[in-house]
């Protein structure tokens, strides 16, 4: 498996180049998951290889008093990658449609309008919140694919691990084991977020995350699809571009 994984590694190191060089594509990975379902590992591993300068991660936490201010795609828009990355998102604006869905008081803090009349506040914004059809329109505008990963796992062996070793212990939060309790709420959630918004240029992949080495090779392995899909490949130079560097060559052969 670490070999297959290492392999995989190389491979995507490779095209990311090709990627960077023609300057066309961008890719976007957004990893979605529960606490302590390995998001953060994964994206260590599989992204090892790759040029930083063509890579970027981005967390997202809880907004800021200046992000509630916005739209809530506002903060996410700003990190879609340019042509010739790769974008990550370790969470996203897919937490709209989950962790809203779970906690509805969460709305209230997001500074949204009431609705005026019957009051019917919280039905009215959790179907403004739950329009899923329009959460890709980011995606679809940047020209180029949207990989989504979704680890599924209950996670009680990975928080007792981050109790018992003092290194790791910076890792675990209370609040965190807490949301174990609705662990039903989150999954019903997930399948109707990605039942609802998984498409064929931004599909969703559902990957199990008990055996760590598989779920990499997945990830990775999906990742390689992707950019093969694109037709990746390095630009063509000019004729004029060429007889230019061999010009240089000769100027630099004769100083030798």
């Amino acid at each position: 498996m670490k070999e297959t994984l290492q392999l995989g590694v190389e491979t995507l190191a490779a095209m990311q180049d090709i990627l960077y060089a023609q300057d066309k594509w961008s890719l976007l990975l957004i990893f979605q998951a529960m606490d302590a379902a390995g998001k953060d590992g994964a994206i260590k591993h599989v992204m090892s290889g790759v040029n930083p300068q063509g890579c970027q991660v981005t967390s997202f936490k809880a907004p800021s008093p200046e992000e509630l201010d916005h739209d809530f795609l506002w903060r996410c828009q700003k990190q879609l990658p340019e042509r010739g990355r790769i974008g990550i998102f370790n969470r996203s604006y897919y937490e709209e449609v989950l962790v809203v869905r779970v906690h509805e008081a969460i709305l209230k803090a997001e500074k949204l309008p009431e609705k005026t009349g019957d009051g019917r506040y919280l039905e009215a914004t959790l179907q403004r919140h739950t329009q899923f059809r329009e959460i890709p329109v980011p995606e679809r505008d940047q020209g180029g694919q949207v990989l989504s990963q979704r680890f599924q796992r209950r996670a009680e062996k990975r928080f007792i691990e981050r109790i018992d070793n003092p290194e790791k212990n910076w890792k675990f939060s209370a609040a965190d084991a807490k949301e174990r309790n609705f662990w039903k709420n989150y999954m019903k959630a997930y399948e109707e977020m990605i039942r609802e918004t998984s498409t064929k240029k931004s599909p969703w992949y559902v990957v199990p995350a008990d055996n760590k080495s598989f779920a990499r090779v997945v990830i990775v392995s999906a990742v390689i699809d992707a950019l093969d899909g694109l037709g990746l490949k390095y630009p063509r130079v000019s004729q004029e571009k060429i007889a230019e560097l061999q010009a240089i060559k000769k100027i630099l052969l004769e100083e030798k």
